[in-house]
């Protein structure tokens, strides 16, 4: 292959790709229905040129069978009155109609056969504008449909779409940290009030004991029941021993709420 053939087809390659690119559909199709309007516009001025025509040689063609006619008669004419010579005359120039007519006629056959095929073709090419203009309707429809497809789809890929999910799913978490903390704080303001009536319960307890043993210590000795000792044991008082005793326990069960 010539480097000159190489260059023809790189630079046609180049060209194609180019059109290509730049053919619109919408504006592609409008120009196609264009054309073809033209091409009817022409058709049809062909058509009526073609009908002219045969009207014009149908009338030559009636005017010769006319003349033929005439002459005819004129023939006739001149043997009924014994010219014979006239009447030889008469019939050269039916002849002469009679030749013109045949060709006439050959012709008008031709241009018959020649306009009903371009009526047939102008039919066909409304027709298929007709066609052309539906088809066309129906494109632009698709064309926008897609044309709508593919700004979306484009929206679609220009989304971050990761950082989205990954916002919605830190505000719930953040959600799920609040309602932990809600629920958190209802068990403890409910395990305090717990705590706090049993804390009256256990010093309620306290009280009681407390003032039994201050009544103990009221009575006294005689309050204390007697223990049986064995013969000859003489019980001895301990009145100084037993306040320290008490003071010491009541110091312990202080020291004991203290902690609680």
């Amino acid at each position: 292959m010539g480097l000159f053939d190489r260059i023809r087809r790189v630079v046609g390659a180049n060209l194609n790709d180019l059109v290509s690119k730049a053919e619109d559909p919408e504006k592609m199709l409008e120009q196609a229905i264009l054309e073809m309007q033209e091409d009817l516009v022409q058709l049809r001025q062909g058509v009526a040129q073609a009908i002219a025509a045969q009207k014009r040689t149908e009338k030559q063609y009636n005017d010769a069978q006319n003349e033929i006619n005439k002459w005819q008669r004129n023939a006739q004419l001149a043997l009924q009155k014994g010219d014979e010579n006239l009447a030889r005359q008469a019939l050269e120039r039916k002849k002469t109609y009679t030749d013109t007519g045949t060709a006439l006629k050959t012709s008008l056959d031709q241009q018959s056969t020649q306009v009903d095929t371009l009526k047939r073709n102008l039919i066909q090419l409304e027709s298929k504008i007709s066609e052309a203009k539906t088809k066309k309707e129906m494109l632009k429809a698709r064309i926008t449909t897609a044309k709508a497809q593919e700004q979306l789809q484009g929206m679609v890929r220009g989304m971050n779409t990761s950082s989205a999910m990954a916002a919605f799913e830190r505000m719930e978490e953040k959600v799920l940290m609040q309602e932990a903390r809600a629920q958190s704080a209802g068990e403890l303001a409910g395990a305090d009030l717990e705590s706090q009536f049993a804390k009256l319960e256990a010093g309620s307890d306290v009280d009681d004991e407390l003032a039994a043993l201050k009544a103990q210590m009221t009575l006294g000795p005689a309050a204390t029941p007697t223990q049986s000792l064995p013969p000859g044991q003489t019980t001895t008082p301990k009145t100084n021993q037993q306040p320290e005793v008490v003071d010491a326990e009541i110091e312990s069960l202080r020291k004991q709420l203290d902690q609680m």
